[in-house]
């Protein structure tokens, strides 16, 4: 167990870690910690509420706040709905509630993939029919609400002081939620099936202009329903609810193999203070919710995996039927999450080779391709390759040029070293700071030794090691193995408490979490900045955030009211136009013809071929940014007689003249 402990602090020392810790921002995350504290004193001392009670109450009020009341009543309602539906199939074990939540929310957002193309998403129909699921079943929601506030006051009690911790640094990780949505993917692509459903009732996949259109699209589905039912972005609140159901699907997954509080709260003390969670939760990319989905799996498989009796009871037909809408959640969100769980469903499938009804499991496939087949279905339909853009050598779809995607920057190699080095030299395996991956995973790797050298819990430790290795024999981007450490911590932690004492357990693990959370900041650029601090000040305006960071949200929001011409970003590596729900246009990767476009028009010194890109594109309005764009860009836009309309930040909105009419065509 030492020995981890040994190896972080060498890490430290040796790779001078201390002096890229963001001291700024560790500051800010004590004094929102000392703050908590205080607004949960009052619950604690005169309401009798347990301190961890009151800590949640505190951070609840604080996301209401700063993401609005809307943006939560709707994400409660579809809260409300999921778990009505998880319910009629989640087993029946410790932590059921958080279990149904993923099943519903996957079960939805399965179902939601096939007809989101139809002109059906408006706000009254998606209200009502969440709440006739919710109004269905309130019989059983009320029950399930009953239980999980009897099993809330129950752990608490026999844990309180962790309790309160796990609260508190799950809270400060739901401060990401608060920040508005400004991660480069997000707005390039991921805001793009929300606007569009908010504009067109419907989403219009163009992969002439984006070819990841079809890429798979559960959490985008998701956050497309909260928006419509807000009639707003609402990623803060749904991300919210995601970071609650990956602590509550953990603290269920480990209470199946560990009968210790105190453990089952580290547990979610290790997981909130994670520090790429941060990152995850200010933005749209799958790994938030592909964490508490794959938790929820190992909750339902680890339950039937640890029975001892000769045959499954009679629950085991359910437990399938929500092991493969969890499996096909995961396939909907990114088809990595589902190739990582395959060690899992080994284990799993060989602790039960002897129980499982066989003939269920066929039917359990056709679940899977039903709730995560959507979006490789009409990929494949109308792009002729199910994966667009990846693997296009062997598909060969006319949409990207016949070469497999690939991103150079994450192919450092892999080695028996990969783990030490995304912890210490992290800026080569994700855009971000080193120590942003926090030192669990070095200082928790005695436990993990530990775990391998039981023979009750060496093969769930190998099954959940191999998640983490899996997503990074390809590609070593160490988000893709952000799942499998989360997992990880399930299976390491389990009988820690016994080997080294409950004093030294409870030093050792609340301060792998406290140096995790000095870290926290250096997971990504969103809490690295004064973003987090901006939002404090200004009550989370977005309006007041967006020209520091963004400025192309604000220039967009410019734009006239009603306007619905062609809008062209023209920096390749800011094309920010998925809010415009459709009728943007990026000069980058994401479109591989205007990309080549682009190229050759700044080798253009007389800027005739960005006016044919201006004329190809049909823009009427241009984003640029003055520093970074071309000579021929500027003398293209003064020949075109274009007009500045704003600026905001580093970036500029510039209007072209109305175009006239060929002769000939129709008036």
């Amino acid at each position: 167990m030492a020995s981890g402990l040994v190896a972080a602090t060498v890490a430290i020392a040796m790779h001078g870690l201390w002096r890229v810790l963001p001291w700024e921002r560790f500051a800010l995350s004590l004094l929102l910690a000392l703050l908590s504290m205080a607004l949960a004193w009052p619950l604690h001392r005169f309401a009798r509420w347990s301190l961890a009670t009151s800590l949640m109450a505190v951070w609840i009020a604080a996301l209401v706040v700063f993401v609005g009341p809307f943006a939560v009543l709707a994400t409660l309602l579809l809260a409300a709905a999921a778990l009505a539906i998880g319910l009629r199939l989640a087993p029946q074990i410790p932590g059921r509630g958080a279990i149904a939540l993923a099943i519903g929310l996957m079960a939805i957002a399965g179902a939601t993939g096939w007809i989101l193309m139809l002109p059906v998403h408006h706000p009254l129909a998606w209200m009502a029919l969440l709440l006739a699921i919710a109004l269905s079943q309130r019989a059983r929601l009320a029950q399930c609400l009953r239980d999980m506030q009897a099993g809330w006051r129950r752990e608490i009690a026999a844990s309180p002081a962790w309790a309160a911790f796990a609260i508190l640094l799950l809270g400060l990780t739901s401060t990401a939620c608060w920040l508005p949505t400004m991660q480069a993917d997000d707005l390039a692509y991921h805001l793009g099936l929300p606007s569009q459903l908010l504009a067109h009732l419907r989403y219009i996949p163009a992969p002439e202009h984006q070819v990841w259109s079809f890429a798979p699209w559960a959490g985008d589905v998701l956050h497309g329903i909260v928006a419509v039912l807000s009639r707003g972005e609402a990623r803060g609140a749904l991300n919210a609810l995601w970071l609650g159901i990956a602590a509550a699907s953990a603290w269920a997954a480990i209470s199946r193999l560990s009968e210790a509080p105190d453990e089952r709260w580290a547990c979610v003390a290790l997981l909130a203070s994670f520090p790429p969670l941060v990152w995850l939760a200010a933005g749209m990319q799958t790994e938030l919710p592909a964490i508490a989905v794959l938790m929820a799996l190992a909750a339902v498989l680890l339950s039937a995996s640890r029975s001892k009796v000769a045959a499954i009871n009679s629950d085991s037909g359910h437990r399938i039927f929500a092991a493969a809408i969890l499996l096909g959640g995961l396939a909907a969100l990114k088809p990595v999450h589902l190739f990582a769980t395959l060690p899992l469903l080994a284990y799993a499938g060989w602790q039960q080779r002897t129980r499982w009804p066989w003939r269920k499991l066929l039917l359990g496939l056709v679940i899977v391709m039903l709730v995560g087949g959507s979006s490789y279905w009409f990929a494949w339909q109308r792009t002729g390759n199910p994966l667009l853009p990846l693997f296009n050598a062997s598909f060969a779809s006319p949409y990207f040029p016949l070469h497999d995607f690939d991103d150079p920057r994450w192919h450092v190699g892999f080695g028996h070293m990969l783990l030490w080095n995304m912890v210490v030299d992290t800026d080569r395996y994700l855009e971000a700071w080193d120590g942003g991956l926090g030192i669990a995973p070095i200082a928790l790797a005695g436990a993990w030794l530990v775990a391998l050298l039981r023979s009750d819990a060496r093969a769930f430790a190998i099954a959940a090691t191999l998640t983490v290795v899996l997503p990074l024999l390809p590609l070593q981007y160490a988000r893709y193995a952000f799942p499998g450490m989360a997992l990880l911590l399930v299976a390491v932690l389990p009988g820690t408490e016994a080997v080294t004492g409950r004093r030294l357990f409870t030093w050792t693990i609340a301060g792998i979490c406290v140096v995790n959370l000095a870290f926290q900041a250096n997971s990504g650029w969103t809490h690295h900045s004064a973003a987090l601090k901006r939002v404090l000040r200004t009550g989370g305006d977005a309006a007041a955030i967006f020209p520091h960071y963004v400025p192309e949200r604000t220039l967009i929001a410019a734009l006239p009211e009603g306007d619905r011409s062609i809008v062209l970003a023209t920096d390749p590596l800011r094309g920010y136009i998925a809010e415009l729900a459709g009728r943007g246009r990026a000069v980058s990767s994401h479109d591989p013809t205007f990309e080549a476009a682009r190229i050759a028009a700044d080798a253009d010194a007389s800027g005739s071929r960005w006016q044919a890109l201006f004329a190809a594109s049909r823009a009427q309005w241009i984003l640029m940014t003055p520093t970074q764009s071309s000579a021929a860009l500027r003398k293209a836009l003064i020949d075109a007689r274009a007009t500045r309309n704003a600026r905001a930040g580093d970036a500029e909105l510039w209007r072209l003249p109305e175009r006239v009419p060929r002769a000939g065509r129709a008036r």
